[in-house]
């Protein structure tokens, strides 16, 4: 396996080298796949999941086939058949036994199939409809099954089955995974509210089918310990109170993590002190503001405060209370819950639920929330020019919807 240009990758898996700890959601998911149970994989965006699938996929009994693949990019049946296909004929070889087999299927379904001009990896295209969509997946399934090797499929962004237009997707394929014995499933998501009504609601044909495996930061002396470990290796020094910044920053979210690790990597300086990181914060920023007005101009008023009121609070619990409305200035209850519906739904924020059980909201992009925390005073400060004295010259961000 090529080792990544820096110790930090931010996509991709390169083996268990740049892989920080997930031990125990790594033996779950082990046993879990032993024991013939499907599992439900959710956490927040960029938490590490797609990560982690691969970590577990590189560790499964030699046995077991693991095919891996993601369906947030598909819009319909036929969309999910060529992923499906694609990621089946990836993962098992051609040349002999349950490869030739599956092979040999896919192309009597008369496919188009092409190889990726960077990595050579075969890529399937059906251009069928239903019935045909379904009926094609269910022939590669059927095959699968009756291989006599076990298989691990991991099915990434499965709620995207939820928007397709063909009606009852998730009963036709909850049809057709309980007639595969030899197969355990992964249902990874990011969407939480949408995989737990899927798996949680009686009236869902996925209602209790698989055991919930919830993955959150990585422990911060773990992470810490990793970070200054790569950074020795390439003869780098970080101590463990600028660590210790970098993390509280990054709120221990992994790919920001990850990000602001390999961003400081690439700067090149044998000593990473609290300008080194604080300067490629400021660039990380600036280089996303285009990105944080798009947010200003797509939204309204009344959710763009929200959005902002989310974001300066960090995590939002009394979202109606009058405390929380006054401080930020957000109008009525009623209004406030209107955007919080619109935010919710373009992703924007997202809610879950702390060990009490109670619900609360956070904003999906932690870089538009430290953005609004340095305009305000309220963050750690970049060196100058910061990122507020820069902002405020600018009238449009003021007056947003001023014309």
């Amino acid at each position: 396996m090529k080792a990544p240009p820096t110790p930090f990758p931010t996509v991709g898996y390169y083996g268990p080298e740049y892989f920080c700890n997930r031990e125990e959601e790594t033996k779950v998911l082990l046993s879990n796949t032993r024991g013939g149970l499907n599992t439900i994989l959710v956490a927040p965006r960029r938490m590490g999941k797609t990560a982690l699938i691969h970590h577990l996929l590189s560790q499964i009994p030699k046995k077991t086939t693991g095919i891996y693949l993601d369906i947030l990019p598909t819009e319909n049946l036929c969309d999910f058949l060529n992923a499906f296909a694609t990621a089946v004929i990836r993962s098992v070889p051609d040349s002999r036994g349950a490869g030739r087999k599956l092979w040999d299927l896919v192309r009597s379904l008369r496919p188009v199939i092409s190889f990726d001009s960077l990595t050579g990896s075969p890529q399937v295209s059906f251009d069928v409809r239903e019935p045909l969509a379904s009926d094609h997946a269910t022939a590669i399934m059927q095959l699968i099954e009756q291989q006599k090797t076990g298989f691990l499929i991991a099915i990434d962004e499965f709620q995207q089955i939820l928007k397709y237009p063909e009606k009852n997707t998730d009963a036709w394929l909850r049809t057709r995974i309980q007639e595969m014995k030899n197969v355990v499933f992964i249902f990874s998501g990011s969407h939480q509210h949408l995989m737990n009504e899927m798996f949680s609601l009686p009236s869902r044909p996925f209602y209790k089918s698989a055991n919930l495996c919830r993955i959150g930061k990585i422990d911060a002396k773990t992470y810490a310990e990793f970070i200054r470990r790569k950074f020795l290796e390439s003869k780098r020094n970080a101590d463990e109170k600028v660590v210790g910044q970098m993390l509280d920053w990054t709120d221990g979210h992994t790919y920001y993590v990850q990000l602001l690790c390999n961003r400081v990597y690439l700067n090149g300086a044998r000593k990473i002190t609290e300008p080194v990181w604080m300067d490629e914060a400021y660039r990380i920023l600036k280089e996303n503001e285009q990105v944080f007005f798009s947010y200003r101009n797509m939204l309204t008023i009344p959710q763009w405060e929200l959005l902002k009121a989310i974001a300066l609070e960090g995590e939002v619990r009394e979202h109606t209370s009058k405390d929380f409305i006054f401080r930020h200035k957000l109008g009525s209850p009623a209004t406030v819950l209107r955007s919080l519906h619109s935010l919710t739904k373009m992703e924007l924020i997202y809610h879950d639920f702390d060990p009490q059980g109670k619900r609360f909201y956070k904003i999906n992009d932690l870089l538009f929330r430290r953005w609004m925390e340095h305009l305000e005073g309220r963050g750690t400060a970049c060196r100058a020019p910061t990122v507020r004295q820069q902002i405020i010259k600018n009238p449009l961000f003021l007056h947003p919807f001023k014309k």
